[in-house]
């Protein structure tokens, strides 16, 4: 059974992205394995690769966070919770827009394949509004809600649906905390210290911000796995928050 991310070490609440090819990966893996708990495994090495990513990395000790943002029918995103669950994943995600039947579908998925397994139903997020877009985009679809409150509709949304919690940007963690409560999962990607470039995220914090704002889990990528010291680099995150 996962701790309970309140009762969890800083280090234990930052999620390291690889996203990346395999050999980079593994390599990343090895290098922070005694630092790192978390692992994000994307769509573009799970693609590449398949289950095995996750075989491999959980063998060296980590937990995944399966970042596949399900979004399709009931019945296939049922599948898909349930094969991602059987493949070892321990946290997921799903789109909120895919609406509550198809959230539920991925709950329901995901618990019978952990029950089949006998092991720990994973994590199960909605995902909100992606951290790369602003306003405009937004509007650019027609959705003419400012972006607090659109996220906030969606978090209700996925609370319904029995979703455990949210992936938001550090900017609406505030309001989600206040909104779903202490025990909520709030996972924040476009985390980036402060220096970092901000690459291809709009809305962004610093690890400690976030933190303070509410987020349960960081997702951190770039300004680690592509700093020249990838451990230093990642015990200085866990450094501002202790």
């Amino acid at each position: 059974m996962l701790i309970p991310w309140q009762n969890a070490p800083a280090r234990e609440r930052i999620i390291v992205a690889l996203d990346c090819e395999k050999d980079r990966a593994l390599e990343l893996a090895d290098i922070l394995a005694g630092h790192a708990r978390w692992l994000k495994v994307g769509m573009t090495l799970f693609y590449a690769l398949g289950p095995s990513i996750i075989h491999d990395l959980k063998e060296r000790g980590f937990n995944i966070f399966l970042d596949l943002k399900f979004h399709d029918i009931p019945h296939q995103v049922f599948g898909a919770a349930a094969s991602a669950t059987h493949a070892g994943a321990d946290m997921l995600t799903m789109h909120t827009l895919g609406g509550e039947e198809m959230m539920r579908a991925a709950v329901q998925g995901a618990n019978k394949a952990a029950a089949e397994g006998g092991s720990e139903p994973p994590v199960m997020l909605g995902i909100t509004v992606l951290t790369s877009m602003n306003q405009a985009a937004l509007s650019s679809l027609n959705i003419a809600l400012p972006i607090a409150d659109q996220v906030q509709a969606m978090a209700r949304l996925a609370y319904t649906a029995q979703a455990h919690g949210v992936v938001a940007s550090p900017q609406e963690a505030s309001a989600l905390r206040v909104l779903l409560g202490p025990d909520a999962y709030i996972v924040t990607p476009g985390v980036r210290p402060r220096g970092s470039a901000l690459d291809d995220q709009s809305r962004v914090a610093d690890p400690a911000s976030a933190i303070a704002q509410g987020a349960s889990h960081l997702v951190i990528g770039r300004p680690i796995t592509q700093a020249s010291d990838p451990v230093a680099a990642f015990e200085e995150i866990v450094s501002s928050l202790e």
